[in-house]
C-alpha cells in the first residue's frame, strides 16, 4: 500500500534498527525535499510491542526529551518483546516550536485517519493508523499543554472499543502512576491519536505531562516514571530504564461531561486567574477576571465555575482572543462499575 511515506525499518527484524520515516514534500529551496522523522526500534523474541510517541503537537517537551533518552539507554538484551520509539512524532511542529505543523498548518491529534495523498500531517496520520499501530498492542503518545496551557498532569485515555479493551486500557493507564487520570469520551470516529490506536486494534494510552512549553525537574519525573511503569507493567522489560524510583500514586478518575465546564472568552481582553491547576472548585467560586484595556473606565468582567470540580487546565496566556478557552474544569468519574470490572482496590 502506497502511504506517502518510505522508510527502510523493518518490522519483523531482531535486534535494534534506527533509521527515518520520510515524507516527500517539495519546498522552494529544495525540490526533492523529505521530512525526516527518527525511528528507532528494538525487538528480540516475542512479547509485548509497544509503540512510543512524542511530538504529536510540537511544542510539548517532556515526551520529546524522556523518549529521546529513552531510546539511547534501552539495549535489546534487556527487553523481551518490541519497542518501537517516535520521539520526534511530528519532526516540522517540533523543530519549529510550534503545536501545529509549519508546512501544512496540520494538527496531527485532529487528522486521523489521514490521506496517503494528502499533506505532510495527513500522510503521517495515515501511516500512523494503516501500517504502525496494526504492528503493535499498545500505544503511548506523550502530551502536556503546550505553549499557550498550564495543565493538570495527567494520564489520559478514550473510552473507545468494546468492554474488555476497555477494561484493559483502564488497568494499563491506572499502572502508569499518575496522581490523576482523565478519560474523554470522544466517539469512535473521532480524529484522535486514541481512537485511531482502537481502530487499529490496539490499546491507546496518552497523558498530559506538564504545559506552557517548558520542562519541570517534577513533570520530567512523572513522564520517565509514567514511561518505566508501563514498560514494567506490559512486562517488555524487568526493571525500569529512566527513573531509579518509579513513583506510583493512586490515580483519581477524572473526566469532562459538558461544555458548562469550561470557561470562554468571548471578546478580545486580558485574563487573569483566580484559581491554578489542581484546585479544588466549587459551583459558582470566581475563576478569575477579565480586563478591557481598551475601556480604562470598565470594570473588570468577574468569571465564575458552571460545576465543581477540580481545575484541569488553565490559559497561560493573559492576553486572549474571543473563542480561547481560559479554563477547564474536570469532574470527578462514577468509578463504580469501573472498579468492579479492573479490581481495582
Amino acid at each position: 500500500m502506497h502511504t506517502g511515506i518510505f522508510s527502510d525499518v523493518d518490522l519483523l527484524a531482531e535486534g535494534r534498527h534506527q533509521s527515518w520515516l520520510s515524507i516527500p514534500w517539495s519546498v522552494d529551496r529544495s525540490p526533492y525535499y523529505q521530512i525526516k522523522i527518527p525511528i528507532i526500534r528494538l525487538r528480540r523474541g516475542s512479547g509485548p510491542r509497544l509503540l512510543l510517541m512524542a511530538g504529536n503537537h510540537g511544542d510539548e517537551y517532556e515526551g520529546n526529551i524522556a523518549l529521546f533518552q529513552l531510546a539511547r539507554q534501552l539495549d535489546t538484551a534487556s527487553i523481551q518483546g518490541e519497542i518501537t520509539i517516535l520521539p520526534m512524532l511530528n519532526a516540522p511542529a517540533v523543530l519549529a516550536g510550534r503545536r501545529r505543523s509549519p508546512l501544512d498548518d496540520g494538527n496531527l491529534n485532529r487528522a486521523f485517519p489521514g490521506d496517503p495523498a494528502g499533506t505532510p500531517t495527513g500522510r503521517l496520520a495515515h501511516f500512523l493508523e494503516h501500517v504502525l499501530m496494526p504492528a503493535h498492542d499498545v500505544v503511548l503518545d506523550l502530551h502536556s499543554g503546550g505553549t499557550s496551557m498550564a495543565h493538570l498532569p495527567t494520564s489520559l485515555i478514550e473510552r473507545q472499543g468494546d468492554e474488555a479493551h476497555y477494561r484493559r486500557m483502564l488497568q494499563l493507564m491506572l499502572s502508569l502512576g499518575m496522581p490523576y487520570g482523565f478519560i474523554a469520551e470522544n466517539g469512535a470516529d473521532a480524529p484522535t491519536s486514541m481512537a485511531a490506536a482502537a481502530r487499529a486494534g490496539a490499546i491507546g494510552l496518552s497523558g498530559e505531562f506538564g504545559g506552557g512549553g517548558t520542562v519541570t525537574p517534577e513533570t520530567m519525573a512523572a513522564t520517565r516514571s509514567a514511561i518505566d511503569n508501563l514498560l514494567l507493567a506490559t512486562g517488555v522489560v524487568a526493571e525500569p530504564v529512566l527513573s531509579k524510583t518509579v513513583l506510583r500514586a493512586k490515580t483519581r478518575l477524572l473526566r469532562l461531561t459538558s461544555h458548562a465546564q469550561a470557561i470562554y472568552a468571548t471578546r478580545p481582553g486580558w485574563f487573569e486567574p483566580a484559581q491554578l491547576p489542581g484546585d479544588t472548585v466549587e459551583r459558582g467560586q470566581v475563576a478569575g477576571y477579565y480586563h478591557d484595556f481598551n475601556r480604562p473606565e470598565e470594570a473588570e468582567q468577574v468569571l465564575t465555575f458552571g460545576v465543581a470540580g477540580v481545575v484541569l487546565s488553565q490559559r497561560l496566556h493573559a492576553m486572549s482572543q474571543s473563542g480561547d478557552c481560559l479554563v477547564q474544569v474536570a469532574v470527578p468519574y462514577d468509578t463504580e462499575h469501573d472498579e468492579r470490572n479492573v479490581g481495582m482496590a
